[in-house]
C-alpha cells in the first residue's frame, strides 16, 4: 500500500495553527496511508501554543508535532522575517524525515509541504527536496481570487493598488458577483509598505501544486468557478474547517465557562446579541463607552467579550480587564445587570451554539463567519484589520444575510495609534437591524447553514474535493 508523509508548516500563533490542525485531522481520518509532521514556529508572547500542542500530541493519530528553535527578529519586521529565519531549521528537520524514510521500509516517503499562506518562502525548501508545495488558505476563496486579481493588475497593467486608498472607486473583480468598493480592499493592498509582500505572496501561490481553501462550494460558488480558466493552480474547497470540539480552547476556566452557560440558559430563545472581536480585538476607552451606550439604548440582551488593548508598541495579545467598570460608563453595569453580561475571552463555540443567542456583532474573521453560518447566527459586521472588510462585504452584499455596523471600518493593531470612533447611535442601529432581521435574510442564512453542514458529509461537495486532493497527493507519488 502506497504511503505518504506530508510536512505542514503553519504560521506562528494559534489562530492559524488550529485551523491547520483541523485540515490535518481531516486528511489522516480520511486516508490511512497519510502521515503528517507539523513544524511549529513559536512566538515569545504566545505562551498558550505550547499547551495546545501538548494537548494534541497524544490524541492525534499519525500526526506529530516538532517545535522549531525560537529565533525571533525585530517586531516591525516580525512575521515574514521570523519565517525566513526558520528555513534552516526546517531543512534540518525535513532532512531527518527523508533519511528515516530511506533507512526504514515502514517510514512513508515525503510527498509534499502544506504551507500557511504566510509561509510561501518555504516553497524554496520544498523545491530543494524535490517535492510539491500546497498552500492552506485560512481565508475564503474570494480573498484568493482578489489577491490574484490585484497581482495581475500590478504586473500586467502596472496599476499601483495603493492609489485606491480613500477612493470611492468600485472594482469589477472576476471572483465577485458585485462590484467591490475600493474602501473594503484588504489593508495590505492599500499600504505601500505591505503591498510588495502581498504581491509576492500571490506570485508564489502560482508556483504551487494546489491551494486548499477553508470554504465550501455552495458558499462561494462564484469565486470557485472563477479559477476554472486554468490560470491558477487547482483550488480545493474542503471546508468548513472548524474546531467544534474546542481543542486548544485553553483561555476560559471551567468555572467561567459554566457561569456563561448558566447565564445563557436563563435567557429567552434568540434574545441575546453576542459581541466579540477575535483574539486581537480590543478598543480604547472612548470606543468602549460608545459600544456600552449603544447596547443600553438598543434595549437588547447582550453578552460582550470585552478585552483590554495591548500596551502601545508591544507585540502582545489583548488581555482581560481585572475590573471592567474602569472603562465602562458610570453606572452601566448596574443599569444593565438584568439584561447584560460582560466577559473576557469567550468560549465562542459554546456561545454561538446556544439557542438563546440571536445575533453576533463580529470583526468578520473568516473562522468566526464560518462558525456563525454553521450555527445559523446572523452577523452585524464591524471589521478591524487584514481582509475583514472584504469578508464583511461578502456576508452583506454577496451572500445577503449580514447587516452593517460599518463595513469599511479599519484599525490596524500594532501600527495605528489613532482610532476612528463609531457612535453609540450607529451601534444601536446596527444591533436593532441584527436582532430584528428580515424574514428573507433569515431564510437565506438557514439554507446556507444547512448546506454548510452537508458539505463535509459523505457525498457532499467538500468531501468530494478532499478526495480529489488526497488522490493528487498520494496517487501521483513516483
Amino acid at each position: 500500500m502506497k504511503k505518504a508523509e506530508l510536512v505542514f508548516i503553519p504560521a506562528p500563533g494559534r489562530s492559524h495553527l488550529m485551523s491547520t490542525v483541523e485540515v490535518a485531522k481531516l486528511l489522516v481520518d480520511r486516508d490511512e496511508r497519510l502521515s503528517i509532521t507539523f513544524l511549529i514556529m513559536s512566538l515569545s508572547y504566545d505562551s498558550k501554543t505550547a499547551c495546545y500542542i501538548d494537548s494534541l500530541s497524544a490524541a492525534c493519530n499519525r500526526i506529530r508535532f516538532i517545535k522549531l528553535p525560537e529565533d525571533e527578529p525585530e517586531p516591525n519586521k516580525f512575521l515574514f522575517a521570523l519565517i525566513g529565519t526558520q528555513k534552516r531549521h526546517v531543512k534540518e528537520e525535513v532532512s531527518k524525515l527523508v533519511i528515516r524514510s530511506h533507512l526504514s521500509p515502514d517510514s512513508p516517503p515525503l510527498a509534499g509541504f502544506v504551507l500557511d499562506l504566510f509561509c510561501t518562502s518555504m516553497i524554496d525548501v520544498a523545491n530543494e527536496f524535490g517535492v510539491p508545495s500546497y498552500i492552506f488558505l485560512t481565508t475564503g476563496a474570494a480573498y484568493l481570487g482578489l489577491q490574484f486579481y490585484i497581482q495581475a493588475l500590478h504586473d500586467e497593467q502596472r496599476v499601483d493598488a495603493t492609489q485606491f486608498k480613500d477612493s470611492d472607486a468600485e472594482l469589477v473583480v472576476p471572483c465577485l458577483a458585485y462590484p467591490l468598493p475600493a474602501k473594503v480592499l484588504p489593508s495590505a493592498v492599500l499600504n505601500k509598505e505591505w503591498l510588495p509582500a502581498y504581491l509576492d505572496q500571490a506570485r508564489r501561490f502560482r508556483e504551487t501544486k494546489g491551494i486548499i481553501v477553508n470554504t465550501f462550494e455552495e458558499l462561494e460558488s462564484h469565486a470557485i468557478n472563477s479559477f476554472s480558466n486554468g490560470n491558477t493552480p487547482p483550488v480545493y474547497p474542503v471546508g468548513p474547517i472548524l474546531n467544534l470540539n474546542r481543542d486548544g480552547d485553553l483561555d476560559v476556566e471551567s468555572g467561567k465557562r459554566k457561569d456563561i452557560k448558566q447565564w445563557l440558559d436563563d435567557q429567552p430563545l434568540s434574545s441575546v446579541v453576542y459581541l466579540c472581536f477575535g483574539s486581537m480585538g480590543s478598543f480604547g476607552a472612548d470606543q468602549v463607552k460608545e459600544i456600552a451606550w449603544g447596547l443600553e439604548q438598543s434595549g437588547h440582551r447582550f453578552l460582550w467579550s470585552l478585552r483590554k488593548p495591548q500596551p502601545k508598541g508591544k507585540m502582545e495579545i489583548p488581555s482581560d480587564y481585572t475590573n471592567p467598570q474602569d472603562v465602562l460608563p458610570e453606572g452601566f453595569l448596574d443599569r444593565t445587570a438584568k439584561i447584560g453580561k460582560i466577559i473576557g475571552w469567550a468560549p465562542q463555540i459554546d456561545i454561538l451554539s446556544h439557542p438563546s443567542v440571536g445575533g453576533f456583532v463580529s470583526h468578520c474573521g473568516w473562522n468566526s463567519i464560518l462558525e456563525s453560518i454553521w450555527f445559523g447566527v446572523p452577523i452585524a459586521a464591524w471589521p478591524l484589520q487584514a481582509e475583514q472588510q472584504l469578508n464583511a462585504f461578502q456576508i452583506i452584499v454577496e451572500l445577503g444575510f449580514g447587516v452593517e455596523i460599518k463595513m469599511d471600518y479599519r484599525r490596524e493593531f500594532f501600527y495605528d495609534d489613532d482610532e476612528n470612533i463609531i457612535s453609540a447611535g450607529e451601534i444601536e442601529r446596527g444591533i436593532r437591524c441584527l436582532m430584528e432581521l428580515g424574514k428573507e435574510k433569515v431564510e437565506r442564512l438557514k439554507e446556507t447553514s444547512e448546506k454548510c453542514r452537508k458539505a463535509s458529509m459523505e457525498g457532499g461537495s467538500s468531501y468530494t474535493w478532499l478526495g480529489h486532493l488526497i488522490h493528487e497527493i498520494v496517487d501521483t507519488i513516483p
